[in-house]
């Protein structure tokens, strides 16, 4: 993994008046992806929900064991500071979130990308993030709270500016760096049992070195976007449609790469 400083808010603020999700999202400068141990993206695809909600939302195949990193990329001029929450809690304080700027945050730079490996335990140690079952999550063992499992949230806030000249950005287009016991169950605590069997949580995974320091950051009273990730098992994406699971067939040719011609077109 690479070594790098992560700068971080540990004081509480007061949450100003106006805050929370009534904002016009500017989701643009701002890039979410999700990296495994051996460097592959994993993959993801755009979902939009039924219901009106604000900011972008994406479903993602998550690999069972797999550990992996949160890679949150700022695209502006300023620096910008994001709440992360996993499984509904946040990667610092591991207290529930509400995405709200009162939370702790970590602080990213113009033009630069924060990786986030695993849940902030101390100053200079994170424990690593890994895919797993809920009852092995972070969120269920510790807190016993699935409410948000499942996820990988972020949200973004502006610094408050006083006249500051922002910043020009780098050459070329690429901002990356580099045991219970058992009983029997009703039908309504199995099918709960199996619903919960289909989903992905976040395990507390093994400790490592990564060292931060404290910084003064005023954010703005309103996000200026929040990303949000569902991951799931892959058997759970081909079962709701998401990806597409069908096996190839190597004599049957899917496409030759150019557009389709109608059967009724006349030249």
């Amino acid at each position: 993994m690479k070594s790098r400083i992560a700068a971080i808010i540990l004081s509480s603020m007061v949450i100003l008046p106006g805050a929370g999700y009534s904002f016009k999202p500017a989701p643009e400068f701002v890039d979410v992806r999700v990296y495994t141990d051996n460097g592959g993206e994993m993959p993801r695809y755009r979902a939009y929900p039924r219901t009106c909600q604000t900011g972008s939302y994406y479903y993602m195949e998550a690999v069972k064991g797999e550990r992996y990193s949160i890679e949150v990329t700022n695209r502006s001029g300023q620096r910008i500071a994001v709440v992360v929450a996993v499984d509904g809690r946040n990667i610092i304080s591991g207290a529930r979130s509400y995405l709200k700027n009162s939370e702790r945050m970590y602080i990213i730079e113009p033009y630069s990308s924060g990786s986030f490996n695993g849940w902030r335990t101390a100053m200079d140690r994170t424990n690593r993030f890994y895919f797993t079952e809920p009852s092995d999550s972070y969120a269920e063992r510790v807190f016993a709270d699935a409410s948000a499992m499942g996820t990988i949230a972020v949200a973004v806030y502006r610094e408050k500016q006083h006249a500051v000249t922002p910043i020009r950005p780098p050459y070329g287009d690429d901002y990356r760096s580099g045991a219970r016991g058992e009983s029997k169950k009703s039908s309504s605590e199995m099918q709960r049992s199996e619903s919960a069997d289909r989903e992905a949580g976040t395990g507390f995974g093994e400790t490592t070195y990564s060292p931060a320091r404290e910084v003064a950051f005023e954010p703005e009273s309103t996000m200026a976007g929040r990303i949000v990730l569902k991951y799931e098992w892959r058997q759970e994406l081909c079962r709701k449609g998401i990806a597409s699971c069908e096996r190839p067939n190597r004599f049957w040719p899917v496409s030759d790469g150019f557009a389709p011609v109608p059967r009724d077109f006349r030249d």
